[in-house]
């Protein structure tokens, strides 16, 4: 921070090493690799005033921006952010990939996150009585996701709710796994969140195949619950994609991925910092997309060290695809971020 308090900024460096070992009960094969799974360098501070925030994260292992993104709170309970940075779509994928419950994120998440995109976001928030909290997030991006160079055919808009009737949870408990701040009194998240993707360019929306054909426009709605008390965490997610001006095929046999799914995830932190967890997660693509359902089991613990940013954490799962023989995986992963 400057002398003068004009400015101030915050850097750290994050990686997370990985082991993946996996069993196929179709040809009895097993392999497995160890690897880096995320490395990056990331930053916030304020310039000039508190209300100008700003925050980036650079992608080390990738080598691509993820977050460049200013938040001006212009008005009170009103901020406007302009830049690339997540947009306020479901819970779990706005939880950081430092601050997860399990080793990585679900598969409802990997099929319908609405991910990263650049342009602008109002938030705002009230309170209602002593404690009720309402936080409303508005967001016109470009639509195509990730660090797209190429002028958009159309935008993605996108608006979500989030209601907090016993108020908000200790220090951004909302918005990270496992209750690590042991709620004194239950804490509960109920939120739902519209997407519109106009031309969408890529086969998930802001993720995803480019599309070469004719494009589609999608509606993502996305539900989720999240609570928390003393040690004891839950989160819910509901999702739906479907294209709104035709098939999900076009006439060059493009397929935008578009379906449903649900993923169930709890957990318990004991007194010790060690927590065991559980996930289920089913996911059903339109028959006409040609992608089979699935469904996934998942069991894990966790050793929390230094809270979330320096634990260990592993995680035993059946995998369940139609028309294929079930999967077993097996993965290990130490965080590091100061």
């Amino acid at each position: 921070m400057s002398q003068d308090s004009s400015w101030s900024t915050k850097v750290a460096f994050r990686f997370q090493t990985r082991y993946d070992g996996s069993y196929d009960f179709g040809d009895s094969t097993f392999s497995d690799r160890a690897y880096v799974r995320r490395a990056r360098i990331k930053g916030g501070g304020y310039a000039f005033s508190p209300k100008v925030q700003y925050k980036f994260e650079y992608d080390v292992a990738n080598g691509f921006v993820l977050d460049a993104v200013l938040k001006w709170n212009f008005a009170g309970n009103w901020t406007i952010w302009f830049g690339q940075t997540k947009l306020p779509g479901n819970i779990e994928r706005v939880f950081s990939s430092q601050k997860l419950q399990l080793v990585d994120r679900s598969l409802l998440n990997s099929s319908f996150t609405l991910d990263r995109d650049a342009g602008f976001q109002l938030r705002h928030h009230l309170k209602l009585g002593n404690s009720f909290l309402i936080r409303e997030k508005f967001a016109v991006s470009q639509g195509e996701g990730l660090n797209r160079n190429s002028q958009s055919s159309g935008n993605g808009y996108t608006a979500r709710l989030e209601l907090l009737p016993f108020g908000n949870f200790t220090k951004k408990g909302d918005y990270f796994a496992t209750d690590l701040k042991r709620e004194e009194s239950p804490k509960l998240m109920l939120s739902v969140t519209y997407d519109f993707n106009d031309n969408a360019l890529r086969t998930r929306g802001q993720m995803g195949q480019d599309i070469l054909g004719t494009t589609r426009d999608l509606q993502n709605i996305q539900a989720d619950v999240h609570f928390k008390y003393r040690g004891l965490s839950f989160f819910g997610e509901y999702a739906n994609r479907k294209t709104m001006d035709g098939t999900p095929v076009n006439e060059l046999n493009e397929v935008y991925y578009t379906g449903s799914a649900l993923n169930l995830q709890a957990g318990y932190l004991f007194r010790n910092n060690w927590e065991l967890a559980g996930r289920y997660t089913q996911v059903n693509p339109e028959r006409i997309t040609g992608y089979n359902d699935v469904k996934q089991y998942t069991i894990g613990f966790s050793k929390y060290v230094v809270g979330h940013n320096l634990k260990i954490q592993g995680d035993i799962g059946i995998t369940q695809e139609e028309n294929q023989k079930d999967l077993l995986m097996i993965r290990l992963q130490t965080e590091f971020n100061f």
